[in-house]
């Protein structure tokens, strides 16, 4: 159920790499086609579902996104809410909404992913010993 070109999903796989080589956090993508659901309530299931709550430091970020549907969510766990500004999830929304009015799906995602990273990194900085605890991969839904 491919939502993306194989470039698409390799440009995405690195930049999610990318954000991760420079913090202990994670990022991770969930697409699919419909969410027939709030999107910030399907996002919640799924970042349960693929066991992104038990990550060590509980900072884990997930970019949700249901393409046919047009809608998008991000959500951050409790060590990164913790963290960041109030307004950063709506900041990074509307930097990746930018790209989606232009048809630029997987650049916005990317851009998400980056500007994700850059405040894991801030918050969260690499660890000697950091292992990837969660798959790089879009996980498709």
């Amino acid at each position: 159920m491919a939502l993306f070109t194989k470039q698409e999903e390799e440009e995405i796989r690195k930049a999610v790499e990318a954000a991760e080589a420079k913090t202990s956090g994670e990022i991770r993508i969930c697409a699919e086609k419909k969410c027939p659901e709030d999107p910030l309530d399907r996002a919640v299931a799924y970042f349960t579902q693929l066991e992104m709550d038990k990550t060590a430091l509980r900072n884990g970020v997930l970019i949700y996104i249901a393409t046919e549907d047009h809608k998008f969510a991000i959500i951050g766990d409790s060590g990164i809410n913790k963290v960041v500004p109030p307004n950063f999830w709506n900041t990074t929304k509307e930097a990746m909404l930018a790209h989606f009015r232009k048809g630029e799906l997987a650049e916005g995602i990317i851009t998400g992913i980056h500007m994700a990273g850059e405040k894991l990194q801030a918050f969260f900085p690499l660890q000697d010993g950091d292992v990837n605890e969660l798959s790089d991969d879009i996980s498709y839904m």
